[in-house]
């Protein structure tokens, strides 16, 4: 496998079309970080992806965000620049370490990208983590470009070391994902220290200790107040139109720039502490103040309590991206206009033979074609009287049809902890309802092995379903300490799930290793183990149908002539099987039934025969002629 750092940077100077987690990686680099760490989860994966295709620092998969944090805390203590990437519900998990940082303070810089996702792309939960600066006291960075993302990087780490604090690069979903020129520079060679200072006064944070260090985190407050106030982050863009001004940042600011372009603007780049001066100034230009921000109404709440007369979240939504089909909508009012004729664009129509079809056409998620957690799901779904509490990860999908075979999703790791509270907190005529739980393998390195460890130690009466796939399969692909390879491609130690388990508790004779494809061992093994009393762990081992662990198969076809219609092979949820017709049916009971007779995609069928074991009539059979090309055509998940 190539190496990516034997990969040439671009030189200094060059201009490239970068997306924002694409330049704050280049930033990364030149600012001469030494360390970078990051738990994958869209919207920011690609940061620390990117990251690695750079030589003279080190870049790590850590297992889950809190460590990746405290990775960047310890570099930073040696005296090294230090980074660290996630979403926003990986900042929950991290938090912990960061809200004792904030009193310890840093040595080297050190930036937390933090990539909120507006609009519930890809997550449980749409969180705004402008909250953690005013939280944790620490100044908060919002790019609303992909160069505003590289060049507020390299000032982060400036104004890290300035402050003596750790600086949030708050990203969207936007801002990492959409592309513009970006004009890079060169990598600087960068140490504050040579080896770290031993100080236990600072550094240990016994309560005898910490609270000497509250005054000076108060004090920087105050410090970062005057800053922000002269920060050429933040500007005051003059216009014409003064009928309504607006106080914005990070991607709002593109959206309220494109729709009102002749409106005065206050664009906030370092956001907290706000500049009250600058918005005070702003407000005494315009006749309507208008606070644009995703998501929260923090600003506004600020700028009311300084006394500042403006108007946000009552005209526009606490939720997903403020479009400027939204703020038409929403200001219109302000402007003398009806907000129902507001003009919306349209969605453009194109022929399609004699009839008219969208151009893009919705395409619920599902399952890849031979997905390993699909004969998961489908044997769950055949199972009786059972609570099924799930994870974070492609098999959250398991939640829809066909299966719906998943009746929690809280976060990631909480499959565990929910399962055993299911148990522990059972009803009467509940006795005999089985629990079960569901969790991928990276998840469970994440955060799942402290809730399998308390249901071992608790004697909960849990089977858990643990989905080996070798992979970070929702984020794209990534690699773990389950996946034999580090971030470079490199072999790496892979962890022996069955010995993990036990060694957290699980009797050995309640362990097994299952082949996801063989159905009839699945459904044994899990009618079985949720029979027995106490605590069993169910390992399905196949990988993930879109690396290159995945071995291809010939595909399978229908014989038309054969195929009854009973539509067994549909509950599987395979997306290369497509039903062509349906037929109404009287069985000799005289009960009318639907049967679904199918075809399957043999370009997208990658031979799993999963459909094969549930058709009676043996209609599915190997397609004499061809192998396919090692390639699978649908990726369908959201991910953490």
């Amino acid at each position: 496998m190539l190496n990516p750092k034997l990969l040439t940077p671009p030189a200094a100077g060059s201009r490239l079309l970068m997306s924002g987690n694409e330049a704050v990686a280049r930033a990364v680099w030149e600012a001469g970080v030494r360390v970078a760490a990051a738990y994958p989860g869209t919207p920011s994966t690609e940061i620390l992806e990117n990251i690695a295709f750079y030589p003279d620092l080190y870049a790590e998969w850590s297992v889950n965000e809190k460590v990746s944090l405290e990775i960047a805390i310890g570099a930073s203590l040696a005296g090294s620049r230090a980074f660290c990437a996630m979403k926003h519900v990986g900042l929950n998990v991290a938090s912990d370490a960061l809200m004792t940082l904030t009193l310890t303070g840093v040595v080297g810089g050190l930036v937390i990208a933090v990539a909120d996702d507006v609009g519930f792309s890809s997550s449980q939960n749409e969180q705004d983590s402008r909250y953690w600066g005013r939280f944790a006291h620490l100044p908060v960075l919002e790019p609303s470009d992909s160069q505003e993302a590289y060049a507020m990087t390299r000032e982060a780490f400036a104004l890290s070391e300035k402050f003596n604090a750790p600086v949030i690069l708050r990203m969207t979903t936007r801002v990492c994902h959409v592309k513009c020129l970006t004009t890079v520079g060169e990598r600087q060679t960068h140490r504050v220290a040579d080896s770290f200072t031993k100080n236990p006064r600072r550094w240990v944070m016994v309560p005898g200790n910490a609270q000497h260090h509250v005054p000076k985190m108060l004090a920087r407050d105050k410090v970062l107040a005057e800053a922000t106030a002269i920060s050429p982050l933040n500007r005051l863009e003059p216009g014409s139109d003064q009928r309504l001004g607006f106080v914005t940042s990070g991607a709002a600011y593109m959206h309220v720039r494109e729709t009102f372009p002749n409106a005065p603007i206050l664009k906030l780049g370092f956001s907290h502490p706000a500049p009250i001066n600058l918005v005070r100034d702003l407000a005494n230009q315009v006749e309507t103040l208008i606070v644009v921000e995703e998501t929260e109404p923090l600003l506004e709440a600020e700028i009311k309590a300084h006394g500042i007369a403006v108007r946000g979240k009552d005209l526009l939504p606490a939720h997903g991206e403020l479009s400027p089909v939204i703020l038409r909508k929403g200001l219109a009012p302000l402007l003398g206009q009806a907000a129902e004729t507001t003009p919306v664009p349209e969605i453009e129509l194109s022929k399609v033979g004699n009839r008219m079809a969208l151009d893009i056409f919705p395409r619920p998620p599902t399952m890849c074609p031979a997905c390993p957690h699909m004969s998961v799901f489908y044997t769950l779904s055949q199972l009786r009287n059972v609570n099924v509490s799930g994870d974070i990860g492609c098999y959250t999908l398991g939640a829809g049809a066909p299966w719906k075979a998943l009746d929690t999703c809280i976060s990631m790791g909480a499959s565990m902890g929910v399962a055993l509270g299911m148990d522990k907190g059972r009803g009467p005529g509940d006795e005999d309802k089985k629990i079960v739980a569901v969790i991928g393998d990276s998840t469970f390195l994440h955060m799942g092995m402290q809730g399998l460890l308390d249901i071992a130690y608790n004697r909960g009466n849990v089977t858990i379903l643990l989905l080996d796939n070798r992979t970070v399969g929702m984020t794209g692909g990534q690699e773990n300490p389950g996946s034999g390879r580090d971030l470079h491609g490199n072999p790496a130690p892979r962890v022996d799930f069955a010995k993990l388990v036990e060694a957290l508790g699980i009797a050995k004779d309640r362990i097994h290793v299952v082949n996801a494809y063989q159905l009839p061992v699945l459904f044994k093994t899990l009618r079985q183990e949720t029979k027995t009393p106490g605590p069993s762990v169910i390992i399905t081992d196949q990988p993930c149908v879109l690396t290159d662990y995945y071995q291809v198969l010939k595909p399978y076809e229908v014989d038309e002539t054969l195929c009854t219609g009973c539509g067994n092979c549909v509950e599987v949820g395979c997306p290369a099987i497509h039903v062509t017709r349906r037929e109404k049916a009287v069985k000799p009971s005289g009960k009318e039934v639907e049967l679904a007779f199918v075809n399957i995609d043999t370009a997208a069928c990658t031979g799993c025969d999963i459909c094969v074991q549930t058709c009676a009539p043996k209609a599915i059979r190997h397609l004499p002629t061809r192998v396919p090309a090692k390639t699978i055509g649908i990726i369908a998940a959201s991910g953490e």
